[in-house]
């Protein structure tokens, strides 16, 4: 069995917030595209205190192999948030951090298409957007193999490693075809 198809969603669990905080401690489990400098180390364990990183404005969900699969899993996690685009729509604006052990596998591929899947079938929001740095390729492949759209380029949007940096924005709607 490949990789991507042996991918799962779940709820975080107390024993994950390791993986959780690597991502926090090792400029290298983060990625070049994702580290942004030392943050609050306690974050993940506070909002896992909370509300098990679960909540009506957004979540994380860990990427992990299903029961008995023997390809290494947890990988990381899929995250989404609410972003407000007017004054009574919003839409979910959709991450994801995978060790660097499970990059270029088609992990991070089926887990978005997974997370899309299933904010489309948990709530009524009509779309799903997601940005990734300009020069991060594989990302953006990724994104458009998961179903979503290449929208545009947004200038001077992140600030990282001492200066502002281009993201592609991508977008998919809840009538989009999705892949198999």
């Amino acid at each position: 069995m490949s990789d991507e198809a042996s991918v799962t969603l779940r709820p975080a669990r107390e024993d994950d917030l390791p993986l959780l905080e690597r991502f926090l401690f090792d400029p290298d489990a983060a990625s070049h595209f994702q580290w942004f400098g030392w943050r609050d180390p306690d974050r993940f364990r506070r909002r896992f205190a909370e509300n098990g990183l679960l909540g009506p404005d957004g979540g994380q969900l860990i990427v992990d192999a299903p029961d008995g699969a023997a390809s290494g899993g947890p990988f990381g996690f899929v995250s989404w948030h609410q972003l407000t685009t007017g004054p009574t729509s919003s839409c979910w604006s959709a991450g994801i951090a995978l060790a660097p052990e499970a990059r270029g596998r088609g992990i991070g591929t089926r887990a978005q298409l997974l997370l899309v899947r299933y904010l489309f079938a948990h709530t009524p929001v009509q779309r799903i957007q997601a940005d990734t740095d300009a020069e991060n390729i594989a990302e953006q492949r990724a994104l458009e193999k998961a179903g979503f759209t290449r929208e545009g380029v947004m200038r001077s949007l992140v600030f990282r490693d001492g200066r502002w940096r281009d993201s592609v924005l991508y977008g998919v709607l809840r009538d989009d075809p999705l892949p198999g």
